[in-house]
């Protein structure tokens, strides 16, 4: 009885809640707002021209209209229609379904995706098309509906503006413009409820607060603490995609501050966060930040990165402590840096799944480590020219501003050895032996004893 009511009172906050969300509609003509159709991709609006002379109503929604209004240069352009995703993919020939919890249209151009979505509506009951889990997550929601429901379902309210193709205005249900002037990030709804439904939206109110330079909205802020562990329920594979988005858009080191300050960060990376938290942590935390802050730049001069390098730094720290419990045991150096490897990316694959085309060269990272340690003779030139060296050179360089000493002095060695000519780096490992370095002394040849001979065949 207790837990019928129980469920029953959920209920009735539930539809509580949806009640007070009423959409209050303003329609901004095109000559009250910014967003010209020379700023929007021409194959965005080949897809909205399309939609709207098949008789379906057609939007440009989400991020693309927010950013065309704060004057950005918008990543991508997606498209709300109420045409269901069948009916879309019988206009556009180059269409292709994908998603199981959102049944999405992908209209392909060669390399440009326009993505298109049905609107959605609400759910009262589960369905074969909607259901969630005990703890209120989304795990298929396949309800379509009007345009003023699709809003309610959007999770900021500055992503939860409309662009008519039909008469070029846009539509906003929650005061999303007036949010965009104020640079406020505030949830469409009650947070506590939107963030059950899907635990993401915290990390992407992080991402989008760091993006933008927004404030939080204090409703969007105060329940994080309490429900950051929620993430521990999302599949990994989908939390290694936000955490690219978190930590290689730009603002990566802004990100990481602002996860470990709302909790975020130790559902993600339960390994790295205890060892932040230990004896240890300052320099755990420098070599993480030495990286996001290196991956920063790069992402800003437009160079090339590569996940590989930065789990490459989150792992290695926990890499190392398992590495040292074997050698402890007696196991060879090589043997328990290999069991080592193979262990933390396992274990870090329960929270965040990593392909094994990342995996691999961030193991090869680490055993390069090792590599640039053994310098004499002609390991250096070996090592130099390893496929893995360049990525391995800035990860020591990288290890050396965050642990000082050793690490700092071997990283300058190479800076110097990268830098000269091919004479002054032979002069270089002819040098090591006068600086008390790694010559090794050749042992001499065991002679057999006198009279002894081979036997006879």
């Amino acid at each position: 009885m207790l837990k019928r009511l129980t469920k029953l009172a959920k209920k009735l906050v539930s539809r509580e809640q949806e009640i007070q969300l009423e959409p209050e509609l303003q329609i901004y003509p095109r000559k009250t707002h910014g967003v010209s159709r020379s700023d929007i991709s021409e194959n965005a609006l080949k897809v909205l021209y399309r939609l709207h002379k098949a008789g379906y109503d057609a939007y440009l929604v989400g991020g693309g209209v927010r950013d065309l209004l704060l004057r950005h240069q918008p990543k991508d352009f997606d498209v709300a229609t109420n045409a269901t995703p069948e009916q879309v993919r019988r206009l556009f020939r180059n269409c292709r379904l994908v998603g199981r919890r959102f049944r999405l249209a992908h209209i392909l151009f060669g390399r440009d995706v326009i993505e298109v979505a049905t609107l959605r509506g609400h759910h009262e009951e589960e369905s074969k098309h909607a259901k969630k889990d005990d703890s209120g997550r989304l795990l298929r929601d396949n309800v379509y509906g009007s345009i003023d429901e699709d809003a309610e379902r959007r999770d900021f309210t500055v992503n939860g503006l409309y662009y008519d193709i039909s008469d070029f205005s846009i539509r906003d249900y929650f005061g999303g413009m007036e949010d965009l002037k104020a640079r406020r990030l505030k949830l469409i709804g009650d947070p506590v409820k939107r963030y059950s439904e899907d635990p993401v939206r915290m990390l992407r109110a992080v991402r989008f607060a760091t993006k933008l330079e927004f404030d939080l909205d204090p409703s969007v802020e105060k329940p994080i603490h309490k429900m950051a562990h929620l993430l521990s329920d999302i599949p990994a594979a989908r939390l290694f995609e936000e955490t690219l988005k978190l930590f290689m858009s730009g603002k990566g080191l802004e990100n990481f501050r602002m996860m470990r300050e709302f909790d975020l960060f130790a559902p993600l990376f339960p390994m790295q966060d205890k060892m932040m938290n230990g004896e240890e942590g300052d320099k755990v935390v420098s070599l993480v930040e030495a990286v996001l802050r290196n991956t920063d730049d790069r992402v800003n001069a437009d160079k090339p990165v590569t996940p590989a390098f930065l789990y490459a730094a989150m792992l290695w720290y926990p890499m190392q402590s398992m590495m040292a419990k074997r050698t402890s045991k007696g196991v060879s150096h090589y043997d328990a840096m290999m069991a080592a490897c193979g262990e933390v990316v396992s274990a870090q694959s329960k929270t965040i799944s990593m392909p094994r085309r990342f995996s691999s060269p961030a193991q090869e990272i680490w055993q390069m480590q090792s590599r640039l340690e053994k310098r004499a003779g002609a390991r250096a030139f070996r090592a130099f020219e390893h496929p893995r060296f360049r990525a391995a050179y800035d990860f020591l360089v990288l290890r050396g501003e965050a642990e000082g000493g050793d690490v700092a002095e071997l990283a300058r060695w190479w800076t110097k050895f990268v830098e000269s000519d091919d004479q002054a780096r032979r002069l270089m490992v002819r040098n090591l032996g006068s600086e008390g370095g790694q010559r090794r002394r050749r042992r001499p040849r065991r002679r057999k004893p006198a009279g002894q001979s081979k036997p006879d065949a």
